[in-house]
């Protein structure tokens, strides 16, 4: 099978893994309405290209807190890679070093944040956290992913409570026996992993976190600060008033409009082409990040299948780009696009 674009990639693991795995990565919560609304606001963007600027050369590089990366587009935290692919998180790491871009390592990865920094020692990476009632479980992992080169924490702010999984629910969903949450391997005692949820004791987080947290993180790391989960610009405009770096968003006009570049603003959640990326970029977005179609990627060939998705992605953006008139990322702007009336 030729895979030309990710819905390939797509078909492939749905084809290939488990029911209950397959379903666990592809369902929301409920009924999975802002999954769905993510993928079809693209749809609701046109293009409007410019002609005759002479694209014979394009430059898709960019830069994420002061770093370059090859283009726009990097991993976003997916929970138990090794579900897809034995190497797991491991090959999802390696990919994305060999593309030079940025890879967010989840907190429920199968594998610990020190194996990945052995995996892809050069790689740039920014790791995924949750508060949890026992504050010291969220303390030990910041000062180990700071010690290991991470380059920026991004606290996940909209999950006080796990969402109703429907389908994680009706298939009884666990971890299998052989797999684990290994950032926290041993340290919960074996009585309380009875009834886990998602790998760890359920009530593990923090419902009670607040505003005051991210004056706590920033007591605890130097590593730049970013907010996974904003929705609104009241809390966009809080965000920065709190000195965060970057949020990461799925509501962009309203947010980069509040922001004003103050802090950088990235998109997660829909991206399927390339054309994608150049919307959410020409809106405001500094990159964009993808969960779903690396974990396709890892079920079709492990790290040959991530790096396939993100090359993939990457010719498709300056394809994109140039058929816009953009020969660089810095001529990317809202002029770019228009919303459809239909």
């Amino acid at each position: 099978m030729t895979m030309v674009c990710l819905t390939d990639f797509e078909k492939y693991a749905k084809q290939h893994l488990s029911k209950s795995t397959w379903d666990y990565y592809e369902a929301g919560a409920d009924e999975c309405a802002t999954r769905d609304d993510n993928l079809e606001a693209y749809k609701r963007i046109r293009l409007r290209p410019r002609i005759l600027r002479d694209v014979s050369v394009c430059d898709t590089r960019t830069t994420l807190l002061g770093t370059e990366i090859s283009f726009p587009v990097g991993i976003a935290p997916t929970a138990f890679h090794c579900l897809a692919w034995h190497e797991g998180e491991l090959a999802t790491a390696r990919a994305t070093e060999a593309l030079n871009s940025c890879y967010i390592a989840s907190t429920y990865a199968t594998c610990s944040v020190e194996e990945i920094a052995a995996a892809a020692p050069n790689g740039y990476r920014w790791f995924q956290l949750y508060l949890y009632r026992d504050r010291k479980l969220s303390e030990q992992i910041i000062r180990r992913v700071e010690v290991l080169g991470y380059k920026a924490l991004v606290l996940t702010v909209d999950v006080p409570y796990t969402g109703k999984r429907r389908n994680d629910i009706r298939n009884q969903f666990k971890l299998p026996p052989h797999l684990k949450v290994k950032n926290f391997e041993g340290m919960f005692q074996e009585q309380t992993m009875c009834h886990q949820d998602y790998g760890i004791p359920p009530n593990t987080l923090d419902p009670s976190i607040s505003w005051k947290d991210i004056c706590w993180l920033q007591s605890l790391t130097r590593m730049p600060i970013i907010i996974k989960g904003i929705l609104t610009k009241e809390d966009a405009e809080l965000a920065v008033e709190h000195g965060v770096h970057g949020i990461i968003i799925d509501c962009l006009c309203e947010i980069v409009d509040t922001v004003q570049g103050r802090v950088e603003v990235y998109m997660d959640g829909g991206v399927r082409t390339g054309s994608d990326v150049l919307k959410a970029v020409a809106l405001g977005a500094k990159c964009v990040f993808i969960g779903r179609p690396a974990i396709w990627g890892l079920a079709y060939k492990g790290e040959e299948g991530v790096r396939d998705i993100l090359q993939i992605l990457h010719d498709e953006f300056r394809l994109s780009m140039v058929l816009a008139g953009c020969r660089n990322v810095a001529e990317i702007n809202r002029n770019l696009v228009q919303f459809s009336r239909l």
